[in-house]
């Protein structure tokens, strides 16, 4: 495996430029530019040169010996000044020697799980670390990069194996004359009930995807019912035309929105029309049904009541038009036009936001994550109603599969690919 280099501290210019090292040649190449490296984890100034002898940089160096790196494999880091140019010549300088080459994205973080440093939970939850722009997306990320999901199926696993332990002694047992006793499949099935719906019910949890990408908040209701006006209004930008010919919006318009330390995506959609012969505007009816189908929040701005939806605000929109019918006892009452209503229309989405949202005391699961929770308790559950030992044992088999899934122990080579694209250089 070669030996890979990278900046791992942002892009110059900076104070300071930290470029990590990290493979068998890592020590080697310190010693290449700076002689003698320094005793383990104890920074000391060094002169850096080329092959040339000529000087690239005084920079502090340190070395982390493998397997107690943050890679699992020698770690070498140059503290440099932080311009472009030095930079430059370093990577210059390690790419003439042998077996190095620049890393590629997310490589040490990959790197790291490949030698157990950290599981692909935690690995999952440094990458959304690294994107981070609220304070509740943060505080998840953190929690589960320090292994908080991985603590859970690890409990959960320790569970199984205790039961898997008994039925797998029953079945290697159960044929020799000089056992006796009672069958222990009612108490394991209870177990494995009980297991499952633990499982279950984090899995059930509001997704980590939600502070990630930010709540859905459809605006939805009949053509010419305010809905693109509110929308530039909760978006404090021009975002969609707005205008009195009904059917101006034709398509789906998302603009994400950071307000009160949550992410939100604003999404105006086309008016419900009951019948249109225009099939473009068809299509965009069809596109607002969807999105009144997917949203986390929906506003609607409609005269009559809001359709079934598991969370529905109903707005009373354009409250200053003239002729405009009295709002409903239940409805926030809002007017663009007179700035009117909007902190308490925010107020009631940051309530509502609540139950959508991951506790902020508790482990949120992302979609991979929770998929694998659910197939867990599922075969679980379908262990707690069999009465045969060998397929109870076998659909136990299954739910340990599923749970080494979450951490990264099986099954996980095809997910590495699309999660460390997404680091930056340097992770």
């Amino acid at each position: 495996m070669d030996t890979i280099f990278a900046v791992s501290s942002g892009a110059p210019p900076a104070a300071i430029a930290v470029m990590r090292i990290s493979g068998t040649q890592a020590f080697d190449s310190v010693r290449a530019l700076a002689g003698e490296i320094p005793p383990p984890r104890r920074a000391v100034l060094r002169t850096l040169r080329d092959a040339a002898g000529e000087v690239l940089d005084h920079a502090l160096v340190l070395c982390f010996p493998g397997p107690g790196s943050a890679t699992g494999e020698d770690l070498a880091e140059l503290h440099l000044h932080g311009g472009r140019a030095v930079v430059r010549a370093v990577e210059a300088a390690l790419s003439a020697l042998p077996h190095l080459r620049a890393a590629e994205a997310g490589e040490f973080t990959r790197r790291a799980l490949l030698h157990g440093r950290l599981d692909l939970s935690e690995a999952e939850g440094l990458g959304d670390l690294l994107t981070a722009e609220t304070e509740g997306q943060r505080r998840a990320a953190i929690r589960t990069a320090g292994g908080a999901v991985r603590q859970h199926a690890e409990d959960w696993t320790i569970r199984l194996l205790g039961i898997a332990a008994r039925i797998e002694a029953e079945l290697d047992h159960a044929d020799e004359d000089d056992v006796v006793g009672l069958d222990p499949l009612p108490d394991l099935r209870v177990a494995a009930a009980a297991l499952g719906q633990d499982i279950a019910a984090v899995a059930a949890r509001p997704p980590v995807e939600r502070l990630r990408d930010g709540l859905r908040v459809v605006l939805g209701g009949p053509p010419n019912a305010g809905k693109s006006t509110l929308f530039n209004a909760l978006a404090e930008r021009e975002a969609a035309i707005v205008s009195p010919i009904a059917g101006t919006t034709r398509d789906r318009i998302e603009v994400p929105v950071v307000r009160a330390g949550l992410a939100w995506l604003l999404i105006d959609t086309a008016g419900l029309a009951e019948h249109t012969e225009d099939p473009i505007e068809a299509i965009g009816v069809a596109r607002a049904r969807d999105a009144v189908a997917e949203a986390d929040l929906l506003l609607w701005l409609g005269d009559d009541p809001p359709p079934p939806h598991a969370c529905a605000l109903w707005v009373h929109a354009r409250a200053d038009a003239e002729g405009r019918s009295p709002a409903q006892i239940n409805q926030v009452v809002v007017s663009v036009r007179h700035g009117t209503g909007l902190e308490q229309l925010w107020q009631r989405m940051s309530e509502a936001a609540a139950s959508l949202l991951p506790p902020p005391d508790l482990v949120a699961l992302n979609a991979r994550q929770r998929g694998w929770c659910v197939a867990a308790a599922d075969a679980l559950a379908r262990a707690a109603v069999l009465d045969n030992p060998l397929l109870f044992a076998e659909e136990l088999r299954a739910a340990r599969r599923a749970l080494d899934a979450i951490t990264g122990r099986a099954g996980v080579e095809d997910v590495l690919d699309a999660l460390f694209g997404k680091f930056c250089i340097g992770k």
